[in-house]
């Protein structure tokens, strides 16, 4: 089932187990359930000596197995074939269930434990999508260390059934105790804190506490680590308040822009950013969304203040709350947003095999949704409010030489149909002879630019027409002391790279303002007189 190469990092990593394993498995006649025996076959020799398989699992999902600890029943269980994307949740599961420790806070594992209340989960997830890994692991993981938490791991393209009844038409979609319980990417932390409903006020109460720093940093994303790595390294008292460490770069695929780095994944790129930080004495608080930011008083500090209740203080404050992307804003878009309205094609694409579906928006990133897109589903329509896509010509060539793609200009979306279920289809404009036009289709991949976090701070600084943050050369905003950078800012290429400089440069011009406004004033000096 697996390659050669595959089978001896499988074997490498078996090496840690502590405890020996055991595989349950539920299969039929089917060809997948041949091509899971010949995976668990690999696991068992990879395991040597230390797993074993037992092929006499009644579960319903067929093909599935459980991972549990010998002479347990209790473990996560895979339905369909956990590859792709999902191979290192399976990996990582074999290692927790055996003994070896994750790598997770001491205190989000505590508070693991302590979760009290049956619940099981069922989360469903797509080779093919990057989002998917943190949210399987996540509960994998609390599964193995809480007896009272169940959880399936369902890959839905193996039951297409299953997905159509539940109208799962977007990833990772998470249900627990067979109701919806949330969908899209989440991490360890948030769902814990979903389960343990006195968290934030545990967390309220710990941030209040905190000494004012030199350097707060609002946000996680590239910008931000960068902001706290310079600042960090300066000696000076650095804090980061992130709403979800990482920013947008956790929902890119491929990125091969990123100068001596050829290809990574942004969800890579997020842990091996948020590890640097860490080798610093930086003060992380994740989950923590900022509403509120006052300009420094008489005490010199600015405070800026969360969600929660909380507040931090801080000499200096620098703004790297990044954007996120934009939504068409027309009646039905809400309703049917992960009903068939999505916006990771990556992600989502495997969901609408065999169905027509629509991109808007006429850019590299709608162009290059298409292109995959008609890889999977039956049709794509290409909806471009301009009067010419805007995308490179290499990716409007390669789109005009597939046969199932279709590009409508000057057309103006303007209502989402859906028969209270799911997405079925969409109304547009013609800009140009005003006509209105109704389209049937099963899907709607919403790709048109990026709108930066910033609604927070409306009155408060300077904000462009775009809702932008208005800096200067130095990231500099209308506020003394604080500082901007990254896609939230006036900068005008938003980029990865980009935001990484404009963050160093926001933290080297915050460390400046420190110098100068805490330097002695000079001492006047009065001429005696005769």
């Amino acid at each position: 089932m697996l390659d050669d190469t595959l089978k001896t990092q499988l074997q490498q990593y078996m090496g840690l187990l502590r405890q020996p394993l055991r595989l349950v498995a539920s299969l039929d006649g089917s060809a997948a359930s041949t091509e899971m025996r010949g995976l668990l076959d690999d696991i068992v020799a990879a395991g040597n000596g230390k797993i074993s398989l037992d092929a006499s699992g009644t579960d319903a999902r067929r093909p599935s197995f459980v991972i549990a600890r010998e002479g347990e029943s209790h473990g996560v269980r895979f339905a369909g074939l956990p590859l792709g994307h999902e191979f290192e949740s399976l990996v990582l599961a074999l290692l927790w269930t055996g003994g070896h420790p994750p790598k997770v806070a001491q205190e989000v594992i505590d508070s693991i434990k302590a979760v009290d209340g049956e619940f099981a989960f069922e989360v469903y997830m797509s080779l093919t999508c990057h989002n998917c890994p943190d949210v399987v692991q996540a509960l994998a993981l609390m599964a193995i260390l809480n007896p009272k938490i169940n959880t399936t791991v369902i890959e839905g393209g193996a039951f297409q059934q299953e997905v159509e009844q539940r109208q799962v038409m977007a990833v990772p979609m998470v249900f627990q105790g067979g109701e919806m319980f949330d969908s899209g990417r989440m991490t360890l932390e948030q769902i814990v804190a979903r389960l343990d409903t006195g968290a934030a006020a545990r967390d309220a109460l710990k941030i209040n506490a905190k000494d004012a720093f030199d350097v707060l940093v609002v946000g996680g994303g590239p910008a931000g680590a960068a902001a706290a790595i310079y600042a960090a390294r300066k000696g000076i008292h650095t804090g980061v308040a992130a709403e979800r460490f990482g920013g947008q770069v956790l929902d890119t695929l491929a990125i091969e822009n990123f100068i001596s780095v050829q290809h990574t994944e942004g969800p890579k790129l997020a842990a091996a950013l948020e590890q640097h930080v860490r080798e610093y004495e930086v003060d992380i608080m994740n989950l923590q969304r900022a509403t509120r930011l006052v300009p420094a008083g008489a005490d010199g500090l600015v405070e800026v203040q969360l969600e929660n209740g909380a507040s931090l203080k801080s000499k200096s404050v620098i703004l790297s709350t990044g954007a996120r992307w934009r939504q068409m804003n027309v009646p039905g878009e809400n309703e049917y947003r992960n009903k068939g309205v999505a916006y990771c094609p990556h992600c989502d694409g495997p969901l609408f095999k065999g169905k027509r579906v629509a991109v808007i928006g006429g850019g590299n990133s709608g162009i290059e949704a298409a292109i995959d897109l008609a890889g999977i589903v039956s049709h794509v329509t290409v909806f471009e409010f301009d009067s010419k896509l805007r995308a490179d010509q290499v990716l409007q060539a390669k789109l005009n030489s597939l046969p199932n793609v279709k590009v409508v200009l000057n057309a103006q979306t303007t209502e989402v149909l859906g028969d209270g279920q799911k997405v079925t289809g969409l109304v547009y404009t013609d800009r140009v002879g005003g006509d209105s036009h109704r389209v049937e289709l099963e899907g709607i991949f919403v790709q048109i630019g990026l709108l930066p976090n910033t609604e927070w701070l409306r009155g408060t600084v300077d904000l462009s027409g775009r809702g932008e943050i208005v800096i200067d050369e130095r990231g500099q905003t209308s506020v003394p002391g604080v500082f901007a950078a990254g896609d939230c800012t006036t900068v005008p290429y938003k980029q990865i790279i980009i935001a990484m400089g404009a963050g160093s440069t926001a933290a080297l011009s915050a460390f400046d303002h420190l110098i100068r406004t805490s330097a002695p004033q000079p001492v006047a000096v009065v001429a005696e007189t005769a």
